[in-house]
């Protein structure tokens, strides 16, 4: 079983920046991984994915141009780069994996239940 380890969050005033990091251990290569986040009564909520091909990302419509996601493949990084943040973006943000073996494609996948693995997850805190 591998591990992930979130960093890179906390408070920071609307208008701020933030950018996430997701360490995964314990992996072979065909990983894919995503970010997530939880805010309080509400479900969670897929937010930046990796496919697994490289330099496959998607980031869910509600953060299109404001977020951005990248990964160091070989380091097995997954990275969110949060800019222009919103007092709505306040939420704890989880990293996942799922297993996509090849040959097939798998595309980056932002539906929660498609991940078998979930770091502790980091509160990201957004004042208005």
């Amino acid at each position: 079983q591998g591990r992930l380890v979130e960093s890179g969050g906390g408070s920071v005033q609307a208008g701020g920046s933030l950018r996430l990091s997701c360490t995964a251990s314990g992996y072979d290569d065909y990983w894919c991984m995503g970010w997530f986040r939880q805010a309080p009564g509400k479900e969670r909520e897929g937010v930046g994915a990796r496919g697994s091909n490289t330099g496959d990302f998607r980031v869910a419509d509600s953060v299109k141009g404001r977020f951005t996601i990248s990964a160091d493949k070989d380091k097995k990084i997954l990275y969110l780069q949060m800019d222009s943040l919103k007092a709505e973006d306040t939420a704890i943000y989880y990293c996942a994996t799922r297993h996509c073996p090849p040959p097939l494609y798998w595309r980056p996948e932002l539906a929660p239940g498609q991940y078998t693995n979930w770091g502790q997850g980091t509160q990201v805190t957004v004042s208005s």
